[in-house]
C-alpha cells in the first residue's frame, strides 16, 4: 500500500469515528465498494495491456511515432 493510501485509509477512519454507527458501516462499505471497483479497473487495464504486448511481440501489431500520427492526423507541420 502507497503511503498516500495509507493516509487516506488513516483519514477516513479518523472520519468514520465521528460518525453514528450506522453512518459509518454506510460510508465504509461505499469506500469498500470504490476500492473494488478501483482494483477491478485496473485489473482489466492491465489484461488489455498484456494482450497488445503479446500482439506487438508477435508481429501482429506495431507501434506509431508521434511524427507518424501527426501525418496521419494532418497535424504535421
Amino acid at each position: 500500500m502507497q503511503p498516500r493510501d495509507r493516509r487516506k485509509n488513516q483519514r477516513i477512519k479518523e472520519l468514520v469515528k465521528e460518525l453514528p454507527e450506522d453512518k459509518a458501516i454506510e460510508v465504509l462499505d461505499f469506500v469498500e465498494f470504490l476500492y473494488q471497483r478501483e482494483t477491478r479497473e485496473d485489473q482489466e487495464d492491465i489484461a488489455i495491456a498484456e494482450q497488445r504486448l503479446k500482439a506487438l511481440q508477435e508481429g501482429k501489431s506495431r507501434t506509431y511515432t508521434l511524427d507518424e500520427v501527426e501525418r496521419d492526423l494532418g497535424l504535421a507541420d
